[in-house]
């Protein structure tokens, strides 16, 4: 069901890497482990199956591109499945993420709250999910399936123009097109159609409303 073989049994390593990083306690971890080996009792997670969750939260959107590039970010080896450290980071990460993208991009409203660790952690991964050929920099194509795939998922708490892709009740020029212009005029500071891991910090680290608009991170990033 979407499972594929492998340790049935978290290691202390694992148990202590996840406190570190995550914002879990050692017990909720443990409440996480238990549920995740009940669906997936061989102990990892296939695409597929991973997509299924997340559809849950959006059952009017279309998941599937978002959680793909989620998925693919997290899948590290490329092997099609993630194991239970994988997946509780990317829910860690992801699953504050998907409730903020609907207020940001839906109700422009940002809520309060922090994120574990410091937040060049946090554009880091960011910069991994938009770079989606992995070379080390992110082209205008890249940006704009990201940003589209963002749109899809919230479906129809989004509702789209079918001329032009604007959002019903929102400036018509909001588009993933408009927000990926809008992203390049301050990110690519040498304007050569890419934006490097460099150029993505600084301008994330620059202009707070950037960087709560590409990671649903509403803490300052300078503090």
């Amino acid at each position: 069901m979407g499972c594929s073989s492998s340790k049935k049994k978290l290691t202390k390593a694992d148990l202590a890497f996840l406190e570190e990083n995550t914002e879990f306690t050692r017990e909720q971890i443990t409440e996480w482990y238990e549920g995740f080996i009940l669906d997936c009792p061989t102990g990892e997670l296939t695409k597929k199956k991973f997509i299924q969750v997340y559809r849950q939260f959006f059952p009017n959107g279309q998941a599937e591109a978002f959680c793909t590039h989620i998925f693919r970010t997290f899948d590290a080896d490329n092997s099609g499945k993630i194991d239970f450290k994988e997946f509780l980071m990317a829910i860690n990460i992801t699953g504050k993420l998907l409730f903020d993208i609907f207020r940001i991009f839906c109700l422009n409203e940002y809520q309060n709250y922090l994120a574990k660790g410091n937040p060049e952690k946090k554009l880091k991964w960011a910069f991994k999910m938009y770079d989606i050929d992995s070379n080390g920099s992110v082209d205008r194509q890249e940006m704009l399936r990201i940003i589209e795939s963002i749109y899809d998922l919230l479906g129809a708490g989004v509702v789209k123009n079918a001329s032009n892709g604007a959002v019903a009740g929102r400036d018509p020029n909001d588009t993933p097109e408009s927000r990926t212009a809008q992203i390049f005029a301050i990110m690519d500071e040498d304007n050569n159609g890419v934006i490097t891991e460099e150029e993505f910090i600084r301008g994330c680290m620059a202009d707070r409303v950037l960087y709560q608009m590409l990671t649903a991170d509403t803490s300052d990033p300078e503090r």
